[in-house]
């Protein structure tokens, strides 16, 4: 079953083709990752899926509607959600607080003040429930701000979970996280998408070794254009193609 589409997308800034009549599909039950050199498109694409931004033409289907252009409130509300890193936006929130404002946001309990948060059993149960499918719920208590790295970026798709969608979107998750720790933050979002009945995931990411480990299929793109869309073991089968998206030079 397809969720998530885009047909032909494109996005220009004046004269500068940042993502060329892009047309990718994402199904359910997939881990579909987007990956590039600089410059390729990636963020663009994200951010048109998002709702960030308006295209220049095409279209972004989700279950077959046209989203395009929709703000990421009403996409949350369809069961499209992105992690924002919230914990930037609101260092001195808990890690409690700062999922159940996600929690709250779902419910539709916008006018709620963060005071108040403790006080509403219901959200903050919830809260907790989320924090311990992340392993944080011992530090339901603890600043956003004083986490570890990889902590935080716990917290980030935490929050993103709360808001309960069908397809979630990871924009480099593991990005200043060391090299140790990215391996069990892939693990533990994997699981807790299957936990929590997320349908399908597509993660931006770069560090192929992840990529290679957790993705069904790899769209690469190259100069805003899909350079290829296959499952890993074709991807990384064509090292000139591997060569292209990692930034690496071609052999002469």
């Amino acid at each position: 079953m397809t969720l998530l589409e885009t047909v032909n997308l494109s996005k220009s800034y004046g004269a500068f083709p940042a993502l060329d009549r892009v047309s990718v599909v994402v199904r359910e039950g997939e881990l579909v990752s987007v990956v590039g050199p600089n410059g390729a498109g990636k963020t663009t694409l994200v951010n048109l899926l998002t709702g960030l931004l308006k295209p220049t033409s095409g279209e972004v289907l989700f279950r077959g509607r046209n989203i395009a252009g929709m703000g990421p409130v009403e996409l949350a509300d369809r069961g499209l959600a992105r992690a924002f890193q919230l914990i930037q936006i609101f260092p001195r929130l808990t890690v409690g607080e700062t999922i159940a404002a996600a929690v709250i946001s779902r419910q539709r309990k916008r006018w709620r003040l963060f005071s108040r948060l403790a006080a509403d059993e219901e959200v903050y149960r919830r809260a907790a429930e989320i924090a311990d499918i992340f392993g944080l719920g011992r530090r339901l208590d603890t600043l956003a701000a004083v986490l570890s790295q990889g902590e935080k970026k716990l917290l980030d798709v935490a929050s993103a979970f709360a808001l309960e969608p069908s397809v979630i979107l990871l924009d480099e998750p593991t990005s200043g996280v060391s090299t140790a720790e990215k391996h069990g933050i892939m693990k533990t979002l994997v699981g807790a998408a299957a936990r929590a009945d997320v349908k399908a995931i597509v993660l931006v990411e770069h560090d192929m070794d992840l990529v290679a480990t957790y993705s069904n299929r790899i769209v690469a793109l190259a100069a805003g254009q899909v350079l290829a869309d296959l499952p890993p073991d074709r991807f990384f089968a064509d090292p000139r193609l591997v060569e292209t998206v990692i930034g690496k030079r071609k052999d002469r």
